[in-house]
């Protein structure tokens, strides 16, 4: 027999939680960074209003909270469908959304109107949102790896995703990872570094994973001077990948989408299918190569035509979003909701 759904009565002790831990945040911010000569390279956003507690137009709860991790305490915000029903210990799946640079976790829901998509598919959707102490121009510091920065970040993550899993009926068993240019790069980062963790990962924009681990080996890669570098996966392997790569990106150069899925691929002993092209209407078209193993696809590669660096299909007249690329964000949801499928089979 169906139940309301525990999330609304749990939202006086987010409120609670999150106002125990503002004394937290302010005295455990980590040191400003000494590198920011990568989020520097990046275009700058549009200046947006000052409001990231205020919810992007949909409809649900957009709830805000404040995880503590070794990389100091990130802010964050768990967007929640309406008039959820659960069955008795019914678990909803998690999206982890990182937004890129000059972003915050608002500007990439309202970008990428993912929040739409969970209210019709019955799934939670996580923003983290980078602290500015930690990288003036918002990014995730997926390439510091040579100080432990990065590393730190990516455990920060994971204590935030654990957090909402405590706290809210999310399933541990269905959580994805997307990300756009940096955010895609922690997402890669997260991926290889806990790969039982996730159900799938997504890259939108990002540079090919382990190509970097300094600000000059970042900048670099950015510029496709340095190549993908996974080494030899762990025995818990690596999870299903989708890339997205626009061949007009003046920011990160478009052979980084196609090293990353050739080098996540060829670690997963996966070969590539004969690639196709497709298009909707007038958006740009896409050339879509599936590297699949026994009969599974592991990894696909989406390189959209014409597409910059911005979310493709994404909210018109905001910063780092296209709306004349193919829907990203449905691709990814497909993508990921096979996986979910799988897992909760």
């Amino acid at each position: 027999m169906s139940r309301r759904s525990p999330l609304f009565s749990l939202s006086a002790l987010t409120r609670a939680y999150r106002r125990n831990l503002k004394a937290f945040a302010r005295v455990n911010k980590p040191v400003r960074a000494k590198a920011v000569a990568v989020s520097r390279a990046l275009p700058k956003a549009t200046p947006v209003a000052r409001t990231p507690r205020k919810p992007p137009p949909a409809s649900g709860e957009w709830m805000a909270g404040i995880a503590p991790g070794p990389a100091g305490a990130r802010r964050f915000h768990l967007y929640v469908p309406p008039g959820l029903v659960l069955r008795s210990g019914e678990k909803l799946p998690l999206l982890v959304m990182l937004h890129g640079c000059g972003q915050t976790g608002r500007d990439f829901a309202a970008s990428t109107r993912m929040d739409r998509l969970a209210a019709s598919g019955r799934f939670l959707v996580l923003y983290p949102e980078q602290d500015r102490i930690a990288n003036l121009q918002g990014c995730w510091n997926w390439f510091a790896r040579r100080n432990g920065k990065a590393e730190a970040e990516a455990a920060t993550l994971v204590a935030m995703v654990d957090q909402v899993l405590q706290l809210y009926p999310a399933d541990h068993t269905r959580v994805a990872l997307a990300g756009l240019s940096a955010g895609a790069g922690m997402a890669a980062l997260l991926a290889t570094e806990y790969p039982a963790r996730w159900s799938a990962v997504a890259m939108h924009s990002g540079v090919a994973p382990g190509a970097a681990r300094s600000t000059a080996t970042a900048l670099a890669a950015m510029v496709g001077k340095r190549h993908a570098d996974l080494g030899a996966p762990g025995p818990q392997g690596l999870p299903p990948l989708l890339v997205l790569q626009g061949t007009a990106d003046r920011v990160v150069a478009p052979g980084n989408g196609a090293d990353a899925a050739q080098a996540w691929a060829t670690a997963l002993g996966a070969k590539a299918r004969p690639p196709r092209v497709l298009q909707r209407g007038a958006r740009y078209p896409m050339r879509v190569t599936d590297f699949a193993l026994r009969g599974r696809v592991w990894v696909q590669l989406c390189e959209i035509e014409g597409l910059g660096h911005a979310w493709s299909g994404g909210a018109p007249r905001l910063a780092y979003s296209d709306p004349k690329g193919p829907d990203a964000s449905r691709l990814i949801l497909a993508f990921v909701q096979k996986r979910w499928a799988r897992d909760d089979a």
